[in-house]
């Protein structure tokens, strides 16, 4: 019961420090170094259903395969929990961000919940601007107090 309880707590710990891995690349790798890859996030510049910003999924999966690989080659060591959460957060980001808030796929449209539309507060401050500077709100899950207080998106 132990090991159950120290396994998730690995994955919890993995999946939650995945928020600040993904803030901080996000503004600093993102909106920095690699912005020609996410530009067309911001600016539509492809007129496909993929965009060059989707490579960064590509990237942040390999962590969370690595782990998951050599976590299991070792008899399911930290690896594999550490590589386990790392996944998981990765899927609720696709979840989350292509899904919930970018509409990729046309699910999950009217959630009538505070923290959700707070969420697409917060991203769409985010997206308000084009360029790498000046962006604001770089995380998925964690959203600032302010934007839970907005009635609707037009408020902003």
């Amino acid at each position: 019961m132990e090991a159950i309880l120290i396994n998730f707590l690995i994955v919890a710990t993995a999946f939650f420090t995945m928020e600040g891995v993904a803030w901080f690349a996000h503004k600093f790798v993102m909106h920095g170094l690699l912005w020609r890859w996410h530009k067309d996030h911001h600016k539509k510049e492809t007129s496909g259903f993929f965009e060059h910003n989707d490579f960064f999924f590509l990237i942040f999966a390999l962590p969370g395969i690595a782990g998951l690989f050599f976590g299991m080659k070792n008899n399911f060591n930290f690896l594999f929990w550490i590589g386990l959460g790392i996944t998981i957060y990765g899927f609720a980001y696709f979840l989350v961000h292509d899904i919930f808030i970018h509409q990729r796929f046309k699910i999950l449209r009217n959630a009538d919940n505070n923290y959700f539309k707070a969420i697409r507060r917060a991203h769409k401050i985010h997206h308000k601007h084009l360029g790498k500077e000046e962006g604001e709100c770089f995380g998925m899950l964690w959203v600032p107090f302010r934007y839970f207080r907005k009635r609707n998106l037009n408020d902003l």
